[in-house]
């Protein structure tokens, strides 16, 4: 964890916190909530709509209210992302290259800054959300994950917020199960915190692939619930 963070934090954490002296990520510390890219175009009748995506809505609302720390994310790419199959003469939507030496599925234009695409739901409630936190901003490189890039180059700040606020476990929802979701929540292991998936509060893409993810997850140390 500490070669992801700066020296005065890590000397801060290890002052205050007594990080990497102790265990720090014990049983006993916060569960945070991560709700995943509720988002438009996510939804159907959006760019790239995930089936049964409006169903989760009235379970994520209510599963809130069991949750002291909520964060919200959202795709916020640039109309030029690299991931749109648009920006490849000759690429149709669902294909799959190299970019930038990593493997990269061509999506349908979808969660552009600013749009109403990019919004999160109006049924979703994101009032109690402490944090709201944007990703893939970046053109050149894809970020299926609210902790990292696709190619763990660059951190969108998560994990230290997370560590801040004293967490060990988060709980991972949202859409879609099979990419944003099972991506925050591979990282959150890789991170050392405890990770749950909440099967009743995310649908996938492809849920056959899905299944496939569902066991890499729990051969980490995943929980699904």
């Amino acid at each position: 964890m500490s070669n992801h963070l700066p020296s005065k934090i890590i000397s801060l954490l290890r002052d205050e916190f007594r990080f990497e002296k102790e265990p720090y990520f014990e049983t006993s510390g916060k569960t945070a909530l991560i709700v995943v890219d509720m988002q438009n175009d996510f939804l159907p009748g959006g760019a790239l709509e995930v089936a049964g995506g409006n169903e989760i809505i009235p379970v994520i609302n209510e599963l809130q209210n069991d949750f002291g720390l909520i964060v919200f994310t959202q795709d916020w790419h640039p109309a030029d992302h690299l991931s749109f199959f648009t920006a490849h003469h000759g690429k149709e939507a669902f294909e799959k290259i190299t970019l930038n030496g990593l493997s990269q599925v061509l999506w349908p234009e979808h969660c552009i800054q600013g749009s109403d695409g990019a919004a999160l739901s109006r049924a979703i409630d994101s009032s109690k959300a402490s944090l709201i936190l944007r990703k893939g901003t970046q053109r050149e490189i894809d970020s299926y994950s609210a902790f990292y890039d696709n190619g763990r180059r660059n951190s969108t700040g998560l994990a230290g917020y997370l560590l801040e606020k004293s967490v060990s476990k988060v709980v991972v929802c949202g859409l879609a199960a099979d990419y944003c979701v099972h991506f925050t929540a591979m990282d959150a292991l890789h991170l050392g915190f405890q990770a749950e998936i909440r099967l009743n509060a995310t649908r996938a893409i492809d849920p056959a692939d899905f299944d496939k993810k569902i066991m890499e997850f729990e051969s980490a140390g995943g929980r699904l619930v």
